[in-house]
């Protein structure tokens, strides 16, 4: 069974810095496409960032220049480093990966992490 577990998130105040993490596990054949959204209350989800297996990018333009995706994948593990945090920042943050199967059809599945909060507040 795959699994995204994040970490990373917490309290830090206007202008600090996160890095978060999102590590996949189980059994699968690869991943493909891995991404960060956040959803702030009221609002729907959105897209912050996401990355290829290749390493190719698209970040929002709204974190452009503040935030950095990144993947490692022989840990089957992504990165959001987030520099400059504004309160409107504030959301839950939730991993996004593109999975394989192991399995002789070799389908490809969407897998959400349980989401991590983080408050950018003084």
């Amino acid at each position: 069974q795959v699994q995204l577990v994040e970490s990373g998130g917490g309290l830090v105040q206007p202008g600090g810095s996160l890095r978060l993490s999102c590590a996949a596990s189980g059994s699968f054949a690869s991943i493909n496409l891995m991404g960060w959204y956040r959803q702030a209350p009221g609002n729907e989800r959105e897209l912050v960032a996401r990355i290829t297996s290749d390493g190719i990018t698209n970040i929002a333009d709204s974190v452009k220049g503040r935030f950095t995706i990144s993947r490692d994948n022989a840990k089957n593990t992504v990165y959001l480093q987030m520099n400059s945090l504004k309160s409107e920042d504030t959301a839950v943050y939730s991993c996004n990966a593109h999975i394989r199967t192991a399995s002789a059809s070799r389908l490809e599945y969407s897998y959400w992490g349980q989401g991590t909060q983080v408050t950018v507040s003084s």
